[in-house]
């Protein structure tokens, strides 16, 4: 019995007695293929697009180290791809422009957008039951920030979880596509969020967005109400000079709304886009990997805070003082409702 056992168990060679790599092996192996292929896409791209002084041309010599880290700075103000009018164009160093022209940042989003409508539109054009790999990761990313959103704004949030998340791949993307190259290395492309024009007409569609919501689910009174609770003063003179002084002070808050999104996303990628820049000068390609990985993680944070933020403002829009008052009540009754069973416990 033993030795048919024997002669039937299989004896193992030399390829199959060999372990096969451990999972932590193979991640390490793909970390270093990744690595070295951002360090080849650098020097790809220093190669394509070499430096060139500022208002220079292409292939123009460029010193080392002074010439490459100018070349590499985007002034905050965007080159017009297309002028529309014959006035000249404004200073590089200007922050805020108004200048009739189609910007290498408006170019860029536009690229932007019409790839995110195009990979929605595919991912989603032959909807089934069982779907495929595409819908699959359409619907995943959709449920998941959906989630998260409805998550932390409340249940009132769920009606603008698209507006939401159609804010947060908008700006990810815009804040992500400056870190391909040849955008940022061509003066026809550069990165929308290091531009604070861009930032600026974003903050003021999401103002408009969530003050147009607040108009319409609680009427020009009632939203008005909420700045101007003149029905205070039935409580008392004290209460309702209280009341207008804190109304005040939440319409002056509701117009630094939009000067903190904007500013915040701005002055975030555009001063990632410059220490990237510099550090990629000053050492070619080696060294930025880290900064490229951090940017990235920093970049998809800040367009995390641009839609959570917008969220968050439409739910605080939708919202009168009645619902506050409601709910101070409820958490009394709750509290005490619990207080007999901690007597007891007692």
């Amino acid at each position: 019995m033993s030795s048919e056992r024997i002669a039937t168990e299989p004896v193992a060679s030399g390829d199959e007695a060999a372990p096969e790599p451990t999972r932590g092996r193979r991640l390490s192996g793909r970390w270093v293929a990744l690595i070295a292929g951002v360090i080849a896409l650098d020097i790809f791209a220093l190669v394509l697009f070499p430096p060139f002084p500022r208002g220079g041309q292409p292939g123009d010599p460029c010193a080392f180290p002074a010439c490459f880290i100018e070349s590499s700075l985007e002034f905050p103000a965007p080159h017009p791809v297309i002028t529309l009018t014959d006035a000249p164009a404004p200073g590089k160093d200007q922050l805020v422009t108004f200048y009739p022209a189609i910007s290498n940042t408006i170019l860029t989003m536009w690229i932007v957008m019409a790839l995110l409508l195009g990979g929605a539109f595919l991912m989603t054009r032959a909807m089934k039951l069982v779907p495929g790999r595409g819908q699959n990761l359409f619907e995943f990313v959709y449920e998941a920030l959906g989630d998260f959103g409805v998550g932390i704004a409340g249940p009132k949030a769920r009606p603008y979880v698209p507006v939401f998340i159609a804010f947060f791949l908008l700006v990810l993307f815009d804040n992500w596509i400056g870190l391909v190259p040849p955008v940022g290395r061509v003066p026809q492309l550069r990165a929308p969020s290091s531009d604070v024009n861009i930032t600026i007409g974003m903050a003021l569609i999401s103002f408009t967005f969530f003050h147009v919501e607040g108009f319409r689910r609680l009427g020009v009174r009632g939203y008005l109400g909420k700045f101007f609770p003149f029905g205070e003063f039935r409580k008392g003179i004290g209460a309702g000079i209280i009341g207008l002084f804190v109304g005040l002070i939440e319409l002056m808050l509701e117009f630094v709304k939009p000067v903190t999104l904007s500013m915040r996303l701005f002055g975030n990628i555009y001063g990632g886009e410059v220490a990237l820049g510099v550090m990629t000068s000053l050492t070619i390609a080696f060294i930025p990997v880290a900064l490229i990985g951090l940017e990235v993680m920093l970049n998809a944070i800040q367009a995390l805070i641009f839609s959570v933020l917008t969220l968050i403002f439409i739910t605080l829009a939708i919202e009168g003082h009645h619902d506050e008052e409601e709910h101070a009540p409820a958490e009394a009754a709750g509290h005490a409702e619990h207080a007999p069973a901690a007597a007891v416990a007692a």
